[in-house]
């Protein structure tokens, strides 16, 4: 009898501390969507350019001191986004993408690739175009793109983080026509190769070429390269 007993009251506590468990586990996910909800409403309306300083305000804000991760905030982002702008956002989306292919083209001999929001799919409206070239001669960038007739507003050097081989890039900010701004980086030919992990998605950053780019705008113009996790 007595060992009946102690193994209902073994079973009786496991059942509670799970209950416990998943009261806990269901009461931080409800926090940390509050202050990716709240940390994605301070990058949208520009209250904030960086998602680690949107999380750490947007928490203090709550009075949370949990984190979300980055993707957490890039999924409620694309989320306001999508309520806010609706089939806007998605013909911004083809028209960037096709100012993009415009710029590369331009710069098809320096192996330009497109990354960022407008390569990923996710651009909403406060996106620019980021494009990445590569040369060791970034004169010769600049007169490619003045030869256009592209209207720059802004170069800059920036430098590389803190880290051994890390190099310095030069940035060149255009405004279109369209008021949309495209950012043209200047890398090293011998950066060509390196692949970087995304630091909201997680992923490897894998952008399009002239060639892809080309590709998606005739057979899926609007599509997205995101991680399967992302929606979930």
């Amino acid at each position: 009898m007595l060992l009946r007993w102690l193994l209902k009251c073994q079973i009786k506590t496991k059942i509670l501390f799970a209950m416990f468990e998943n009261s806990a586990s269901h009461s931080s996910n409800v926090l940390r969507k509050k202050v990716a909800r709240e940390a994605a409403v301070l990058l949208y309306s520009s209250q904030e350019k960086e998602y680690k300083q949107a999380k750490e305000k947007a928490a203090l804000n709550l009075g949370i001191r949990i984190l979300p991760t980055n993707l957490e905030v890039a999924r409620e982002l694309d989320i306001i986004a999508e309520e806010n702008e609706g089939q806007l956002r998605k013909d911004r989306l083809l028209r960037m993408r096709k100012e993009a292919f415009e710029i590369m083209s331009t710069l098809k001999s320096f192996n330009p690739k497109l990354v960022g929001s407008v390569w990923r799919g996710t651009a909403n409206i406060n996106s620019d175009i980021d494009i990445t070239v590569y040369s060791f001669d970034r004169n010769l960038i600049l007169e490619k793109v003045e030869e256009k007739g592209f209207n720059i507003i802004k170069t800059e050097v920036i430098s590389g983080p803190n880290q051994k081989g890390a190099k310095e890039s030069f940035h060149i900010t255009v405004l279109l026509s369209s008021e949309d701004k495209a950012e043209i980086v200047v890398r090293d030919p011998d950066e060509k190769n390196q692949k970087n992990r995304c630091e909201i998605y997680g992923d490897m950053i894998e952008g399009l070429d002239i060639d892809h780019l080309s590709k998606i705008l005739k057979e899926d113009p609007l599509k997205r390269f995101i991680p399967k996790n992302f929606l979930s």
